[in-house]
């Protein structure tokens, strides 16, 4: 898959929505004399291009090469004030900014008392709303005035401004510290995945709890708690304790119920937060309450009062639509399944820029083994090509791993056998240079490898052989993650039972009822 490079200014251009480019007009045409700006004539003859395309601009004459640099420079900046200026993105965060920056240019001008009062508004919205950062900026212009502007209202101002600076600080020290924590531990995540053996948890468990700093939960505001429970959540996850991430996931998302005005100012956290509660349902197969949560998800995003954005949108479409892959797994209905793929290729072209290459080939996985479980396996095969060549995709290893494994098993259902004794030393390769050849795959690839030695008759007696080794490993603290990836015991227990792969899962779905 070759990259290519996209031109910042080209890409926000077509990010705009047509209010929002008609704003923007609107906007440059405030004064008479901008109509016949170059910025703008810029601004159209890139809207009208598909691609981006410099000699095509030069050759416009709307501006010389050595300029061209500055001009889309400031067609930016005047984007992005247009953007700011329009009634959707005035959520409170920038109206507590457009306050504090508004009581700078007061205090500039000498006017402290007003320069105060615009302070004091602005410093009670943003506690009321936990944002706690710009409310320690607020409170730090504060007492600069009051060094040259003393208020003999307030008697006790100096003890009350430092007071307040103290808490504020105290407050955004622990947030630091608990986002710098959980950040750490969702790199390590994209990195490597899941912990694969002793000496892993060992350095995850001994990070974590070196990083995590001391606290008593009842005097965390929200903003500290939705970290807290994030770096657990993380942990959680790269330790594989999946029922530990359910928890922390759900108080994740009852801490936004419990403050509901947060899912409006924080929209992208309480995706993020049903996202990974529906990701924990997934992986300890709560079937049940995984389509109550999937639905009430949907049933907010499509409100009318919840935040829409570009970026809302890209993460919509990405967490429910994952989700339902998700659903259509946990009850084996594979086939009822596949108009997602027609919706999510779609939406993969229509948010390519707000998606990133992770994320897309994870999406690509879970259709590969969509097609997989309807028996579909060229299609399948096809789809973790996409990944397999992904040489831009440096993270998640696990992923790259699991795709080849899936890769070859397809291989050997589509009865595409001379392709296979290539494809097993491609991947054996593969996972040794990794250092990721756990025993489930150890165990896939020997038996794939002896498959030219079996005769027929003996087949199914090799399928029970590798279904009694592989299941040994179905509740392994490091191993069990294979299954995760791939069903591959339902995969075997098909060959035994000459039954569908998807029958067999949505049997076992039928007998968990919670």
């Amino acid at each position: 898959m070759v990259s290519t490079p996209k031109d910042s200014l080209f890409v926000l251009v077509k990010s705009l929505s047509k209010s929002e480019k008609r704003q923007f007009k609107l906007y440059v045409g405030r004064l008479g004399v901008n109509t016949d700006a170059k910025f703008l004539a810029l601004f159209n003859l890139l809207d009208k291009l598909r691609s981006y395309d410099e000699a095509q601009i030069l050759s416009s004459g709307i501006v010389k090469k050595a300029q061209l640099s500055n001009l889309k420079a400031h067609l930016y900046k005047q984007i992005l004030i247009s953007l700011r200026l329009n009634p959707v993105n005035q959520n409170i965060r920038v109206q507590i900014r457009e306050q504090l920056d508004f009581a700078t240019i007061l205090y500039q001008k000498g006017l402290y008392k007003q320069s105060l009062k615009l302070l004091d508004k602005a410093k009670t919205m943003a506690i009321e709303n936990q944002e706690k950062n710009v409310a320690y900026e607020i409170v730090e212009l504060e007492k600069i005035i009051e060094t040259q502007y003393i208020t003999r209202s307030i008697p006790d101002r100096a003890e009350e401004l430092a007071s307040q600076a103290k808490t504020l600080s105290e407050h955004n020290l622990m947030t630091s510290k608990l986002s710098n924590l959980s950040l750490q531990l969702y790199g390590k995540m994209l990195k490597v995945g899941y912990v694969r053996n002793d000496d892993d948890l060992r350095d995850v468990k001994d990070y974590f709890e070196a990083n995590l700093p001391a606290y008593t939960l009842d005097d965390l505001g929200f903003r500290e708690k939705l970290w807290l429970y994030k770096a657990h959540l993380w942990y959680s996850l790269l330790t594989q304790d999946f029922l530990s991430a359910y928890r922390y996931s759900s108080k994740w998302v009852d801490l936004f119920h419990e403050n509901e005005e947060m899912i409006y100012l924080n929209p992208v956290f309480y995706l993020k937060g049903n996202h990974y509660l529906l990701e924990s349902l997934f992986f300890v197969k709560y079937s049940s309450q995984f389509r109550e949560t999937l639905q009430q998800l949907e049933r907010i995003v499509s409100n009318d009062h919840f935040p829409k954005n570009d970026n809302i949108a890209s993460l919509s479409f990405l967490y429910l639509n994952s989700s339902k892959l998700n659903l259509h797994f946990l009850e084996g209905t594979f086939d009822k399944g596949l108009y997602l793929v027609n919706i999510i290729e779609y939406g993969i072209k229509k948010h390519s820029d707000r998606i990133d290459q992770h994320h897309i080939m994870l999406l690509y996985y879970k259709i590969a083994c969509l097609y997989f479980g309807c028996g579909d396996h060229k299609n399948c095969i096809a789809y973790l090509k996409k990944i397999i060549n992904n040489k831009q995709l440096k993270m998640r290893e696990d992923l790259m791993c699991f795709a080849r494994v899936l890769s070859l098993v397809a291989h050997y259902e589509a009865g595409m056998d001379y392709h296979l004794e290539v494809q097993l030393k491609s991947t054996y390769k593969f996972l040794l240079k990794m250092n990721d050849l756990h025993a489930v795959q150890h165990e896939m690839i020997k038996f794939l490898r002896s498959l030219g030695d079996i005769y027929p008759t003996e087949l199914k007696g090799e399928f029970q052989k590798l279904y009694n080794e592989l299941k040994k490993y179905e509740d392994h603290p490091y191993e069990k993650r294979a299954f995760l990836y791939l069903d591959i015991l339902s995969w075997l227990e098909s060959h035994l039972q000459n039954r569908p792969v998807a029958e067999i899962i949505r049997d076992k779905a039928l007998t968990l009822t919670r």
